[in-house]
């Protein structure tokens, strides 16, 4: 029998900025499940981009920094014939997200 599927857990949105995505970057910064030293990390890094760079939000930096790493298209095996060709794929919304805060 197969297992059922994992439900998606609903996250909950950072206390300052109110954005789930800088929550979903907090969790995979996060070490040893130290979540608020990791929200220390972010936050400090936030207010010295702030610091640096006047004219932006440093919210909207983190933003398009993360929008700029993010893949559009991945490279999947796929075996025609004898060979095994590496065929590009487009990445699905969510795990573009995921793939460019791990990088």
């Amino acid at each position: 029998m197969r297992k059922k599927k994992a439900k998606k857990r609903i996250l909950l949105a950072d206390p300052k900025f109110g954005s789930v995505t800088v929550t979903r970057f907090v969790n995979n910064l996060m070490l040893d499940g130290k979540k608020n030293t990791a929200f220390k990390v972010f936050y400090t890094a936030l207010d010295s981009i702030a610091a640096k760079i006047e004219e932006e939000e440093a919210l909207v930096v983190f933003e398009k920094a993360l929008e700029n790493v993010m893949p559009h298209v991945e490279v999947r095996s796929r075996r025609i014939g004898g060979a095994t060709f590496q065929i590009p794929h487009p990445v699905r919304e969510d795990r573009r997200v995921s793939l460019g805060m791990k990088w």
